[in-house]
């Protein structure tokens, strides 16, 4: 029971999270979700293949919960409760440290800075490793093979993101500074020397 209640508690606060800064950025006048708006191509295929593996995974993860799935050894599915806990929390640090600059997907209109503070200064992605985290402690918790499956899925489709979208868009976006920073810190998590 407490592994329902504790995912339940961090997938709230996760996408409770999400949505408000949309709510909050769209009362600003800023368009959050960016996901295959204005792309063609490689870009538009990994975005919106992303954006259909996330609610998947999300959806998967919820039937998983509230159909008690997964009854794997205590020690995994602690890990999991703690993995879905720091990634929830490294989501939540990212989207408040971006601030406006904040979206779901790259804009090319849209005028935004780099950010390299907070948490920044030990992930350059901790919104994607928020989502791998939380959907990789989820499926410890209540393990099955759909989950599983779909999981990987996310988590691949998230690093395509990463990789084949936003780093290319941050480099052309803010060239040497962007190159300095990648230099500094990992993408996932943890600092150059």
């Amino acid at each position: 029971m407490e592994f329902k209640l504790i995912s339940i508690a961090v997938l709230i606060a996760f996408y409770g999270c999400y949505f408000l800064k949309m709510l909050c950025q769209k009362k600003k006048g800023i368009q959050t979700d960016q996901i295959g708006k204005d792309k063609v191509g490689f870009v538009k295929f990994v975005e919106v293949t992303m954006k259909i593996a996330a609610v998947l995974a999300f959806a998967a993860g919820l039937v998983s919960i509230f159909t008690g799935t997964g009854h794997g050894p205590v020690a995994v599915r602690v890990t999991g409760a703690v993995m879905s806990v720091a990634g929830t929390i490294a989501f939540i640090a990212a989207v408040q440290t971006m601030r406006d600059s904040w979206r779901a997907g790259v804009s090319r209109t849209d005028k935004t800075e780099l950010v390299t503070n907070g948490i920044y200064q030990i992930s350059r992605n901790p919104a994607f490793l928020g989502f791998d985290l939380l959907y990789i402690g989820i499926l410890l918790m209540f393990f099955n093979w759909i989950l599983c499956i779909l999981t990987v899925f996310a988590v691949i489709m998230y690093h395509l993101q990463i990789v084949r979208v936003e780093e290319d868009f941050l480099l052309a976006t803010f060239g040497n500074a962007y190159l300095q920073y990648k230099k500094k810190v990992c993408r996932y998590l943890g600092r150059k020397r």
